[in-house]
């Protein structure tokens, strides 16, 4: 994890936000090195009169995030690559966290969900390797952020998220930044978005403990699914690829993220 390096004005106070019920940390396998790395639990920083990072700032810090973070770590698609570079994460954030949005660690976004780490989106994006034109569902949408990465990089997008407030802050978002390839649907995305069915990817950011049956199902022949499955800290994000009857399912790294609710904790194993 990448330490907070900018100076904080006299008056600040900091403030550590232990892990309790929501799922901030991961351990992901860094490619390049072959080892486990820890991703921390938050660090708050709390000023009250600290003042909002200028944009050419924020510019600056998301190139750092992608040499640094993403393409160190051995993430190669172009495609992904320009996204990253593009959409900008501050944006997705409440105001006070602005500063740390290209920090290597997720944060908070309210209702007990966050935004994932910036090296895990590009991860799970490049696991998929979306093309223009072609239809991705994704399963949970939180802020809009990962929404607006697969729109970046061409992709017909269509988002499922269960918690209304984040639901519309995800659409209002989206369009005020100008992805309209990017459609929010408030729903359980335990069942997908069957109306617009089949597709050509589907990515999950919440962890149900098994693959949900209708997104295997919206999946069309030939379409490949990146999912993180498991409870608590026993998690795997599984890339699965559909072929005609067959079913191909790869575990590529072990994460942690939040689980996926409503349905998928009640269904039946």
């Amino acid at each position: 994890m990448t330490s907070k390096t900018e100076t904080m004005p006299s008056k600040c106070r900091r403030t550590w936000r232990t892990c309790s019920g929501v799922s901030l940390s991961a351990r992901v396998r860094i490619p390049a090195a072959g080892r486990f790395v820890p991703i921390l639990c938050l660090l708050l920083a709390s000023c009250t009169d600290a003042k909002p990072p200028q944009t050419s700032d924020l510019a600056t810090q998301r190139e750092a995030m992608v040499e640094q973070q993403i393409e160190a770590r051995g993430i190669t698609d172009p495609a992904t690559l320009r996204a990253m570079r593009a959409v900008p994460r501050h944006e997705f954030l409440p105001m006070r966290l602005r500063g740390e949005a290209y920090m290597d660690y997720p944060l908070p976004i309210g209702h007990g969900q966050t935004i994932s780490q910036p090296y895990i989106v590009a991860f799970m994006t490049e696991a998929i390797r979306p093309q223009p034109g072609e239809k991705i569902l994704e399963i949970g949408a939180g802020s809009g952020y990962q929404a607006a990465v697969l729109a970046a990089a061409g992709a017909e997008v269509y988002t499922v998220e269960i918690v209304a407030p984040l639901a519309e802050m995800a659409r209002q978002t989206l369009a005020r930044l100008g992805y309209d390839k990017a459609r929010v649907l408030h729903a359980d995305g335990f069942r997908g978005w069957p109306e617009h069915a089949p597709y050509d990817a589907i990515i999950v950011t919440c962890a149900p403990d098994r693959i949900p049956p209708p997104l295997i199902e919206q999946l069309r022949d030939g379409g490949r699914m990146i999912i993180p499955v498991g409870t608590g800290l026993s998690q795997e994000l599984i890339l699965l690829r559909k072929h005609g009857g067959t079913i191909e399912k790869e575990s590529v790294l072990p994460v942690r993220f939040v689980p996926m609710t409503g349905e998928a904790q009640g269904a039946e194993p």
